[in-house]
């Protein structure tokens, strides 16, 4: 699921004056958002891309609210000042949640957020009982009870707190192991709930956690399915944009938080596989 109303201009009045050079910004705490740009590659193939971890802040799901709005504000404004994106996309449940509407009141730019798919999870379920997993940060924001009071108010949501997801996604694109245990105590800890050996449906609120589905899918068995907001991301980010010229003059790029100058090494072949070139750090 998506959320942007950032800006007042309609898409024909902004079309003539974006520089067909200028990329989509995907922003992510680490590389969570990949999710993201493999559904964007579908639809706009010759868009223009950067894309930015904050692996430095990682993870954000144990930081506070401050921590995070402050973090988050402030590399955006940073980084739209020196690439001039004709749209950044928050590409991270967490961020989103907390600093969405701090960073539409600052960047004169479109803003696109990622919030989760709770909305077309209750269409989806049959059982009435819906599983949520998120980080720490996620699952208490007024943001998500908003969305279950407003989609979801005469089903059952369960949430729960997986942290040691996040480092497992990131592990298996490193080509890393991915420790079954952390993907059976998710499993399990929602299972264990009131109510939920019902669940049916389950939404991934955390942009990396959709790298992890097929091992969620053998921990849940069968007749659970899963829902995520990568696709109607996508679709937002194409909505946008619609009618802009797009012509890329260089290879699109990754910058990572930290220590040292490049890309760490560990990412380089999953980078690759996205298209997406050494672009250091920021």
């Amino acid at each position: 699921m998506y959320s942007d109303n950032a800006s007042t201009d309609s898409t024909a009045a902004r079309a003539h004056r974006i520089d067909p050079a200028a990329p989509v910004l995907l922003f992510d705490s680490g590389v969570g958002g990949l999710t993201v740009l493999e559904e964007l590659r579908k639809l706009q193939p010759g868009m223009p891309v950067i894309y930015a971890a904050d692996t430095a802040g990682l993870p954000y799901g144990s930081k506070t609210e401050a921590q995070v709005a402050a973090r988050v504000a402030g590399l955006l404004g940073r980084m739209t000042e020196r690439f001039h994106p004709r749209l950044v996309c928050i590409a991270c449940n967490t961020a989103s949640t907390i600093a969405l509407g701090m960073v539409r009141e600052v960047l004169e730019v479109p803003i696109v957020g990622t919030v989760p798919a709770i909305k077309p999870a209750a269409t989806l379920t049959e059982t009435g009982v819906i599983g949520l997993l998120g980080t720490e940060a996620t699952i208490r924001q007024a943001y998500v009870d908003r969305l279950e009071h407003e989609f979801a108010a005469d089903k059952i949501l369960l949430r729960h707190a997986a942290p040691g997801l996040v480092e497992a996604a990131e592990a298996k694109l490193r080509g890393e192991p991915v420790d079954p245990a952390v993907i059976a105590q998710a499993a399990q800890a929602l299972r264990a709930r009131p109510h939920g050996d019902r669940i049916d449906t389950v939404v991934l609120a955390c942009t990396h956690f959709p790298l992890l589905e097929a091992e969620l899918a053998e921990a849940f068995g069968p007749g659970v399915r899963f829902v995520h907001g990568a696709a109607g991301i996508a679709r937002q980010i194409a909505r946008l944009t619609e009618g802009q010229e797009c012509a890329r003059k260089a290879p699109d790029r990754a910058l990572f938080t930290g220590s040292g100058g490049t890309v760490p090494e560990a990412y380089r072949t999953v980078l690759a596989r996205y298209g997406l070139q050494d672009g250091g750090r920021f």
